[in-house]
């Protein structure tokens, strides 16, 4: 049994319940989050619809150790020199590549860390949860489809399994990134989308910095999301291991 399923051991994404102080605050901010990439597409493209997020699925904790018999080593982990000490503004902020027009992304690229992994769309699932790739896929990772393509204005979530039954999963290593690292998001236009990397962080579940990960900072963001910090057995791990990347470039 895990705090995801609460019955059979399948890697999922927690949600936080609506009724709790916390859910209601970090429904709120990305319900005001995608409000605002809603407003902003309106004005550039004049095509999209409106989507309303859950007040449920709220910290997005993907891929609980489903590991059978001796478990494997500990994920790496960011280095305290590694967090975000401030996100890209002023100067550095006009310097970033302007925002692309929607495309959907096809793939995701870290070549510092050997990941290169085909997207599958997630969503919520029937529980109002933000859903993840199915676990007997470790190599998939997943753009969530009811926000942002990444390359477009707002913030872009792609999350992806730290571990699986057979082992080490797609992004097991984002731990071991460092600030700088490109990550690549080759895009149905033919474009790819590239992003550099500001920041990467352990964050726990409980007070999950919602505003901080998912707001809208009025440029092209890209989230990276994986489980991470601490694995307490049948409780799974108790935080997120969250890399913060800015639009830079495109090919």
């Amino acid at each position: 049994m895990d705090r995801y399923t609460g019955g059979s051991g399948r890697a999922g994404v927690s949600a936080v319940a609506g009724d709790t102080e916390q859910g209601r605050d970090e429904g709120e901010v990305l319900r005001a989050a995608l409000a605002a990439h809603e407003r902003a597409s309106r004005a550039e493209t004049g095509r999209r619809l409106r989507v309303g997020w859950s007040s449920m699925a709220l910290a997005v904790l993907v891929g609980i150790r489903l590991v059978q018999g001796e478990p494997p080593a500990e994920p790496p982990r960011p280095t305290p020199a590694a967090a975000v000490r401030a996100a890209p503004s002023g100067p550095a902020a006009r310097s970033a590549h302007a925002p692309l027009a929607v495309s959907r992304p096809a793939r995701v690229l870290v070549p510092a860390v050997g990941v290169d992994a085909p997207l599958q769309d997630i969503g919520y699932d029937p529980r109002g949860q933000i859903a993840a790739p199915p676990p007997d896929r470790p190599d998939l990772a997943g753009w969530f489809a009811q926000g942002p393509t990444p390359g477009e204005r707002g913030t872009a979530v792609i999350t992806g399994h730290v571990d699986t039954r057979t082992g080490p999963a797609v992004f097991y290593p984002l731990g071991a990134l460092d600030k700088g690292a490109t990550v690549e998001v080759p895009r149905a236009d033919g474009r790819t989308a590239l992003f550099t990397v500001y920041g990467i962080e352990v964050l726990k579940r409980d007070g999950f910095p919602s505003e901080r990960v998912y707001g809208d900072l009025g440029r092209a963001e890209l989230r990276l999301i994986t489980c991470g910090g601490t694995f307490t057995g049948e409780a799974g791990y108790d935080a997120n291991v969250v890399v913060f990347a800015t639009l830079s470039g495109v090919r």
